[in-house]
């Protein structure tokens, strides 16, 4: 199919009659330059003074252009070595904000009676306070080593295993379906970056959220202007 843009910034890959809201039981976001207006990892380099260095590998990496998500972040976390967790709390308080149209959408899920999944190849630091500002079920995200109030420039191995890539997003979609008791067809996934592919494309809609030329081709839904909310102009 052509994509049709339906109102201006809102393009549609593919045929989708009437979807509802209620015809889904799960959405995931991503995280960083999604459901929030920052690249958290490159605020946080800011601290250090390495913020274009680090904003440089995070473009390239979500153009898809460097295609080793985890050696990428394990890159960008070591030049982060020495920072402290009160810089941190600093970009979550003073640099960090909810995407227009954030709340709204995630209201709108829930009160459908969808779940709500946050993965992201950002930090918990920051997951944990965006799931509980936004009521968000499940999250996914990195843990930063942090020893005596400064990073160690590592991340610390999880249960599920060590860095939150791409293929981990998908893996976390599809366990989190499986737990739900619902297909992967009945869920969501919204991102913007290349590493958010792979959930998109197990997903029975994928939106793209302001992203990057790959993801806005491959997506079912691309919003290129405005706020996340707009999926609502096309989900009744």
């Amino acid at each position: 199919m052509t994509p049709t843009e339906i109102s201006p910034g809102l393009v549609v890959n593919i045929s989708t009659p009437d979807l509802k809201l209620g015809d889904f039981k799960l959405i995931a976001f991503d995280m960083d330059s999604t459901l929030i207006n920052i690249e958290c990892v490159d605020e946080i380099a800011d601290a250090v003074g390495l913020k274009a260095e680090v904003a440089a590998i995070t473009e390239a990496t979500m153009r898809g252009e460097i295609k080793d998500f985890k050696e990428s972040l394990r890159r960008r976390v070591a030049l982060l070595k020495g920072v402290s967790v009160a810089s941190m709390d600093e970009v979550y308080r003073q640099r960090l904000k909810l995407n227009p149209g954030a709340a709204e959408l995630v209201h709108a899920c829930k009160q459908a009676g969808m779940k709500v999944l946050l993965v992201s190849g950002g930090f918990t630091f920051f997951a944990e306070r965006v799931q509980a500002e936004l009521g968000i079920d499940y999250t996914r995200a990195n843990v930063l080593e942090v020893e005596g109030g400064l990073l160690t420039g590592k991340t610390v191995d999880q249960p599920w295993g060590d860095i939150c890539d791409g293929e981990e997003k998908k893996k976390m979609l599809i366990e989190t379906c499986a737990m739900l008791g619902i297909n992967p067809l009945q869920a969501i996934a919204v991102g913007d970056g290349a590493n958010d592919l792979p959930m998109m494309g197990v997903a029975g809609l994928s939106v793209a959220y302001h992203a990057k030329p790959k993801v806005r081709e491959q997506a079912m839904v691309a919003i290129n202007e405005g706020g996340l909310d707009r999926l609502l102009e096309l989900l009744k």
